[in-house]
């Protein structure tokens, strides 16, 4: 690519995972759209958006974790059970045509947008909750689901895993958007890139200016998320989600 299409790539992911940051998923929005746009199969563009994604979860680790608010079961919790359903998505949809899930999957984010809206108090307070016993079973077994689809249907899952936390575990939208970026921006992402990667292939030569605008974006996406309260956040959340789920149904959206 020359200089002024990986400039190009460098200001859409900036803004796509900026927002995603912000309100915990959706950088797929623009950017996986765009790949595909420019010339690149799906699969290839997909492989490719997984491997810049992970950016995005590094960029965002390096300001929450000065918060040190993670609980160090809650996290390795997320990763078991959801790790293996994104190896499990990651390796089928290399070999299903998507399109009838892509739509089913965008009317599913759209409602999430509508059923946050209308919980008016939904994440704006911390309350623990179904963290033992069959709960925690139904909880994770949710989380495995919702990475089979990180795995192969790339756009707005981590907005799934951030509603999730917010009305099962009972995170507040700061907290929940906290999980989201760094387990699944960094590790889930980072599975599936890799299972991607192995089954198919990755353009390497466009990876540079989306890994630098993934790493930024998440970063400041992050600060904006830590320094504005959980209000700001639902609501930036509901825009993303509906809007993620236009973009799934009407693809020239």
């Amino acid at each position: 690519m020359d200089i002024t299409q990986q400039l190009f790539l460098f200001v859409i992911s900036l803004i796509a995972n900026t927002f995603s940051a912000f309100a915990g998923g959706g950088a797929g929005l623009l950017q996986l759209p765009i790949l595909i746009f420019l010339g690149l199969p799906f699969s290839i563009a997909l492989a490719t958006h997984k491997v810049a994604s992970v950016a995005l979860g590094v960029g965002a680790t390096l300001r929450h974790i000065k918060s040190g608010k993670l609980e160090r079961r809650f996290v390795l919790y997320i990763l078991a059970t959801g790790l293996p359903g994104v190896i499990i998505g990651a390796s089928i949809i290399l070999n299903v045509p998507g399109r009838i899930a892509e739509i089913a999957l965008g009317i599913l984010t759209i409602g999430l947008g509508i059923y946050s809206g209308f919980q008016k108090e939904l994440g704006q307070q911390s309350e623990s909750r179904n963290r033992e016993g069959g709960a925690l079973i139904i909880g994770g077994v949710v989380l495995f689901l919702i990475g089979a689809l990180n795995g192969s249907l790339t756009s707005g899952t981590g907005l799934f895993v951030t509603l999730w936390l917010v009305r099962w575990f009972g995170l507040d939208y700061k907290q929940a958007v906290a999980y989201t970026l760094i387990l699944v921006g960094m590790f889930w992402n980072g599975t599936g890139a890799i299972t991607l990667g192995i089954l198919g292939n990755i353009e390497w030569s466009w990876l540079p200016a989306l890994l630098l605008g993934s790493l930024f974006g998440g970063y400041l996406g992050a600060h904006l998320a830590i320094t504005h309260g959980n209000r700001a956040i639902k609501r930036v959340f509901e825009v993303v989600t509906i809007l993620v789920g236009l973009k799934l149904i009407f693809p020239i959206f």
